[in-house]
Formats: structure tokens, sequence, C-alpha cells
């Protein structure tokens, strides 16, 4: 039997997780690059993309700045457009990346920003 790569379990354990979260939240989900870093929320009852942000956009590119301070950029204008369309309660998929660094950074960046994560009554991180 085949040994099954440690990024593809962790991708299904989260996967997982995330399917017994009720249909009341968004999901948002992030995509990393070794140089970018975007991210998007989704209404999975309608498999629609409601609001996404990228540091590729025109507005990101302006400052040359450190990867994580990126993330943490990116926090700010998604949480800022999710207000815009009311949204405040999301749940949180960072696919098979560890809970770290850039992925970490953006996830404080929305939560300080009025994002409601759905695990913080149930985890202290």
């Amino acid at each position: 039997m085949k040994k099954m790569n440690p990024s593809i379990k962790r991708i299904g354990r989260n996967r997982a997780k995330l399917k017994k979260v009720s249909l009341d939240r968004f999901r948002i989900t992030v995509f990393k690059s070794s140089k970018n870093i975007s991210a998007q929320i989704i209404d999975d009852k309608i498999n629609k993309t409601i609001v996404s942000a990228s540091s590729t956009e025109k507005d990101m590119r302006k400052d040359k700045k450190k990867k994580t301070d990126l993330s943490i950029a990116l926090g700010e204008i998604l949480a800022k457009r999710a207000a815009q369309k009311k949204i405040n309660k999301v749940y949180f998929d960072r696919g098979g990346y560890k809970y770290h660094g850039r992925i970490k950074a953006l996830a404080e960046s929305l939560r300080k920003n009025g994002l409601s994560f759905w695990w913080e009554k149930k985890v202290n991180i």
C-alpha cells in the first residue's frame, strides 16, 4: 500500500472538519504562492465567490512590502470588502497550508478587522 503524502493528509483533515460546520457561514479560502497570496469569501450554498482580494491587485503592488506585511494588508482589505457586503461570520479554510507565518498573519488580520471565525468559542488559539 502506498504511503499518503502528509500535505494531502492535512488537506483531508481540514476539509473533514469544515464539512461539520453548518452552512449559515461563508468560507474564506486562501491560496499562497512563493511571492503572492490571495483570499476569497465563498457562499457554499450557491457556489459563488462573493468577495475576493489578492496581493497582485494594483493597490497592493504600489508599495514594496515583505510577504507577511502583504498578508496583513490583504486581511484588512478583505475584511473591509466583507463588511460592505454585511458579512461577519465565516470559517477559515486554510487548505493544505499550516496555520503559521503568512496564513496566520492573514487570519489574525481578518479577525482584528471584524470577522469572527467559527472555532473561536470552541478552541483557544
